[in-house]
């Protein structure tokens, strides 16, 4: 786990935020070691601006990854806060994380907040509901 928080705090300096100068770092673990990383992408057009935890999902996805591969994922902000994955991040992460995988937020002191997928959106939309 400490290797993969590592990796999550070198790869924020990837992080293109030149609008808010908040930046967000993710790692993704798959079960069988392999990592993805993640940084937040604004764009002067708001909307079309991208979180690091579905930039690191995505990149997965496109190179094959299906849920059932993930491990975890770390969030890293430079803060000596928490931060956790926003609405639109929970949602793309519920869809396209088991239940059970884990979320470790973490911030600049090291400190490790640790949370089930499930659990950052118990009622979220899933394929099921369609």
């Amino acid at each position: 786990m400490d290797k993969l928080i590592q990796l999550a705090q070198e790869n924020i300096k990837n992080s293109y935020a030149p609008y808010s100068k908040f930046q967000v770092s993710a790692a993704l673990e798959l079960k069988n070691g392999n990592t993805f990383l993640g940084t937040n992408i604004e764009n002067a057009a708001y909307g079309l601006s991208n979180c690091a935890e579905r930039s690191a999902l995505f990149a997965a996805y496109s190179q094959g990854v299906r849920k059932e591969d993930i491990k975890r994922i770390v969030v890293y902000t430079d803060h000596d806060y928490f931060v956790s994955p926003c609405g639109s991040c929970r949602q793309v992460m519920r869809e396209l994380m088991e239940e059970d995988a884990e979320v470790l937020l973490v911030n600049n002191k090291n400190e490790v907040k640790t949370v089930k997928n499930i659990d950052l959106l118990p009622f979220g939309f899933t394929k099921e509901d369609l």
